[in-house]
């Protein structure tokens, strides 16, 4: 689990009405976490996959907008913070500890990309779901400012490797990289001119692309591109959500 993905949070202006939303396009079930801040677990057959959380209001007061951040798994959170200083990154609320639970930091690349740095606290750890579980994390991709550059910061930071490269044309390279073995597990590309900023999306698997765009619209969000067949003959449509968070689906089938 060391410096791979592990866990991914939706902080939103309306939590009830996103734990209805993701419930129905993806097929999560829901489960409230008691403590002393509102938490949402989306799980699937009883194992939790990703949560829901309130934005909160220092970072709206800071144009912060309804998003899904990734967790990235370090053995230490406060040496990480540091490593991820000195790489240029930048730590927007230093280390700090969820009792019981989980020690984290929220950091961001060089080129803004957010994301966590975590470690669990709890010794019982779940099983991974088989890969292509529906309401399992199928996908992760960053849109960069600088492919090069993000591909060097993430391989020094956590040792992740490029395994290929897929040509885009006026759009550039897209990079597959693995965070332990040989399987590819995510891409990174230079993001094109119409997107503003650098940040990581995350795709959901559902089983069927066409249904899951219909309960997406149904919903209340909106599909901004696809259904488009990718390599391997899988399908992806990606969205945002009624708040305005951004988050993809990907299927087997159409």
């Amino acid at each position: 689990m060391a410096n791979e993905f592990f866990w991914y949070d939706v902080m939103t202006t309306d939590t009830k009405a996103a734990a209805r939303f993701y419930a129905d396009v993806v097929g999560w079930g829901t489960q409230e976490v008691g403590g002393d801040m509102e938490y949402t677990m989306f799980t699937v057959d009883g194992q939790g996959v990703a949560g829901l959380m309130p934005i909160p209001d220092e970072v709206v007061q800071h144009g912060g907008k309804p998003a899904w951040l990734g967790y990235i798994h370090v053995d230490d959170v406060d040496e990480a913070a540091e490593a991820l200083k000195r790489e240029g990154g930048t730590v927007h609320r230093e280390p700090f500890t969820v009792p019981d639970t989980i020690r984290l930091a929220v950091v961001s690349d060089p080129q803004g990309a957010g994301f966590y740095l975590a470690k669990g606290l709890s010794k019982e750890v779940p099983e991974d779901l088989p890969a292509g579980t529906p309401g399992t994390i199928g996908w992760r991709e960053l849109y960069a400012g600088d492919d090069k550059a993000a591909l060097a910061f993430y391989g020094k930071m956590f040792g992740w490797t490029e395994t290929s490269i897929l040509p885009m044309g006026e759009m550039g390279d897209y990079h597959l990289f693995a965070t332990g073995g040989s399987d590819a597990v995510g891409g990174i590309m230079t993001r094109p001119p119409a997107i503003p900023r650098s940040f990581w999306g995350y795709y959901f698997n559902v089983p069927a692309i066409d249904s899951a765009a219909g309960r997406v619209k149904a919903g209340g969000g909106a599909v901004v591109m696809g259904p488009q067949e990718v390599p391997g003959g899988q399908w992806i449509i990606q969205c945002t959500d009624p708040q305005g968070a951004n988050f993809a689906l990907v299927a087997p089938a159409r």
